[in-house]
């Protein structure tokens, strides 16, 4: 990526997406909302380039986990200020938007990617130990949180009680640690793209990297404080469609994972399907492995009921998309029936989240 590219908006909607929030005209109106939302867009685009500019500098693995993390910071920030904000109201939000952020993220994104990849290239290649070392961690802590509470006696509902959080918080991070010492150090090469060539973008100097990363958390900030004053707009407009409430943990989820998309969507294009996939993969399993500790932290502390148990439907599709991505990625080659059937099933959950 030339320095220069981009240069117009990812420093400068940020700066004006800062300005703007504290003038305090979000909410106050349909246009400033508009505004807000244009701003929003602007400042997550943004935080794509500074991402990718940190990354292109750190090199593979470690710019997929820098920009999954991001994300993830992003989600975890959003989910904890509007549970605390939204009390006993807010009990299935994380549960919702975590769930939508996975779903999307194996059916959407990585589905886009197959169907972008396989039209312009037919085929595209990459290591399947990759693709199940990040399945392996994703399936087990999916049950682990949001299937497994349905069926635990302690509290009735899908509920833990407090210690069943702190053991599969520190479950979760578990996973997500030995899975991050695998990705860099025991086996990074499962992870790093074979053509050395997959590579072939400007490579910033340490200054440009430190501007970039100042950026990039300007971007994440301005991003989680706009989400977070633009809730109340989305929830009158999904209460306006007479849609159900977990319709709002979609859209947050569709808000946060932007970012992610893009930057996955354009290596695919560029036929680096190896990024795409430790783009998608690394941030479902940050997405679930880190968020899920922190929002239990903040349902202890708080005292705030927590739903983490899916129902029939939600468990059935699920079960479908993870079965699905494990046979599409089971032959370390693409096409673009994979990417189809992934959009379809994604499809689904939208369909049925709007129509239950």
């Amino acid at each position: 990526m030339k320095p220069k590219e981009f240069l117009n908006y990812t420093y400068i909607f940020p700066v004006f997406a800062v300005i703007y929030y504290f003038t305090g005209l979000m909410g106050t109106g349909v246009v400033f909302d508009i505004i807000a939302g244009i701003l929003l867009t602007g400042s997550v685009l943004s935080a794509v380039h500074h991402a990718e500019v940190v990354a292109h500098k750190v090199g593979e693995p470690y710019g997929t986990i820098i920009l999954a993390l991001c994300i993830t910071i992003i989600e975890v920030a959003l989910i904890v200020s509007l549970m605390v904000a939204g009390g006993k109201q807010a009990i299935t939000l994380a549960r919702d938007t975590v769930f939508a952020a996975v779903m999307i993220i194996l059916n959407g994104i990585i589905g886009i990617c197959i169907l972008v990849g396989g039209v312009k290239y037919f085929e595209q290649f990459f290591a399947r130990t990759s693709a199940t070392t990040y399945l392996v961690s994703i399936v087990s802590i999916l049950v682990i949180t949001l299937v497994l509470p349905n069926f635990t006696s302690s509290v009735n509902g899908p509920f833990y009680n407090n210690a069943q959080l702190i053991f599969v918080s520190i479950a979760c991070i578990v996973i997500y640690g030995v899975f991050l010492m695998v990705q860099t150090v025991r086996h990074r090469s499962y992870f790093v793209p074979a053509d050395g060539n997959a590579e072939d973008h400007f490579i910033p100097n340490k200054t440009q990297a430190i501007i970039s990363f100042f950026f990039l958390v300007i971007c994440l900030v301005i991003v989680v404080l706009m989400a977070k004053g633009l809730s109340k707009t989305i929830e009158d407009m999904v209460q306006s469609m007479g849609a159900p409430k977990s319709l709002v943990g979609v859209i947050i989820a569709a808000v946060v994972l932007l970012p992610e998309g893009v930057a996955a969507i354009r290596a695919a294009r560029n036929n680096q399907i190896q990024s795409s996939l430790n783009l998608a993969l690394g941030s479902a399993l940050a997405s679930i492995g880190l968020s899920i500790p922190a929002i239990s932290a903040v349902s202890i502390m708080y005292d705030i009921p927590l739903v983490l148990g899916l129902d029939k439907k939600d468990i059935i599709l699920l079960t479908l998309s993870v079965f699905i991505v494990m046979l599409s990625l089971s032959r370390g080659k693409t096409n673009v029936l994979y990417g189809t059937v992934l959009l379809v099933n994604l499809a689904a959950y939208i369909f049925t989240v709007i129509v239950p």
